[in-house]
């Protein structure tokens, strides 16, 4: 079925020929946009044979995405769609298409088989679950080259953020950990339909194939940054009280000292650096 699956008109007839509508629960805003749909494809990564999509919708991406790399692995969570990606998708042999909620799929399953061509993650994210996605990525441990997403706005702010500057969350802590983030372009909101209420952009991850900090234990690594982000008004003795609620307010000022950190801080403005050396010392006063 070769359509042009970024015109509006065209993906409306393909949705009425399936009887599907646009849903909700799932962030359903289709491309309406084909040089930015190229520009994504072309751009998501460098040297992958192997490319995980996340969330294909009417396989307007996966189209660009199987011209320009070996194979791609296709998770797409609506079972409605699986039939339409057969037609929209038919006579790419590079191409898979896995109905599936990529929160409960094995990473490693999945993809394991294609570790040593590289394997590369490009994926139109529902802002609702973009950092539970992200987490679920990185923490799985799978030896990405690349992970591009496209995700709202203020949310691309925030990830492509310095560790310690004004839009760092607990989200950019933690993804500057596994990768460095850039943002490559913005995507209006009306290059969508639906159209959603905020802008968006694309952000590329490229994982580090060597940790920055090497925490003593990374549970309590990413129990630290969590627990600096959870009252950000707060200095970071109480918020960190929220996390580590087995330390008084007083064991925690003292550890924070002996970091060469003011306790006056708010963990927002930490480096990744003081956190990796405040988790250490908080492991050392935990056991």
């Amino acid at each position: 079925m070769s359509v042009d699956l970024c015109d509006i008109k065209t993906i409306r007839a393909v949705m009425e020929l399936h009887g599907i509508k646009f849903k909700k629960e799932y962030g359903q805003n289709f491309l309406t946009d084909a040089g930015t749909v190229c520009a994504i494809a072309e751009d998501c990564c460098v040297d992958s044979e192997t490319i995980l999509e996340i969330g294909p919708g009417l396989g307007c991406m996966t189209r660009e995405l199987a011209e320009r790399y070996k194979r791609v692995i296709a998770v797409e969570i609506d079972e409605a769609l699986i039939p339409v990606l057969k037609d929209t998708l038919y006579g790419l042999d590079n191409v898979t298409v896995v109905n599936s909620d990529i929160m409960k799929t094995d990473i490693f399953e999945l993809l394991g088989d294609y570790i040593d061509g590289g394997v590369s993650v490009c994926a139109n994210l529902p802002y609702y679950i973009t950092t539970p996605i992200l987490m679920k990525l990185v923490e799985s441990k799978f030896p990405f080259d690349y992970i591009t997403v496209m995700v709202q706005s203020e949310v691309a702010d925030r990830l492509t953020s310095s560790v310690g500057g004004k839009d760092c969350g607990a989200i950019t802590a933690s993804l500057a950990y596994y990768g460095e983030a850039e943002r490559l372009f913005s995507v209006p909101a009306d290059l969508f339909v639906p159209q959603p209420k905020v802008n968006s952009a694309v952000v590329r991850i490229r994982m580090h194939k060597e940790k920055p900090v090497q925490p003593i234990d990374e549970n309590i690594f990413f129990r630290t940054v969590k627990a600096s982000f959870e009252q950000r008004r707060k200095t970071l003795p109480n918020s960190l009280m929220t996390g580590f609620s087995e330390l008084s307010k007083q064991d925690l000022t003292e550890i924070i000292g002996s970091c060469g950190i003011d306790p006056r801080i708010r963990g927002e403005r930490l480096t990744l650096e003081e956190f990796c050396a405040l988790s250490d010392a908080l492991t050392n006063a935990l056991k």
